[in-house]
């Protein structure tokens, strides 16, 4: 009696474990691929550089890197 249920689990995939898989599936071919370009590095690590600037309380070298920042990631494009 063993032995038939355990062919009988063995060979006949789970319904509950197949639901699952096709939910993942359907779940990960839902989800949109995020591609992080080069320009988009740039321009994050640029607005975390400004970021970090803009915390400190240095003034006149700051503010000209500041608008330096900002031209460039006008010439990005963002």
């Amino acid at each position: 009696m063993l032995t038939l249920i355990l062919f009988n689990t063995c060979g006949n995939p789970n319904k509950t474990t197949n639901k699952r898989i096709e939910t993942l599936s359907s779940k990960i071919d839902s989800l949109q691929v995020i591609v992080a370009t080069k320009k988009d590095l740039q321009v994050e690590g640029l607005k975390s550089e400004k970021r970090m600037i803009q915390s400190t309380d240095r003034k006149i070298m700051d503010v000209q890197r500041q608008t330096a920042i900002d031209s460039e990631i006008k010439t990005l494009g963002y």
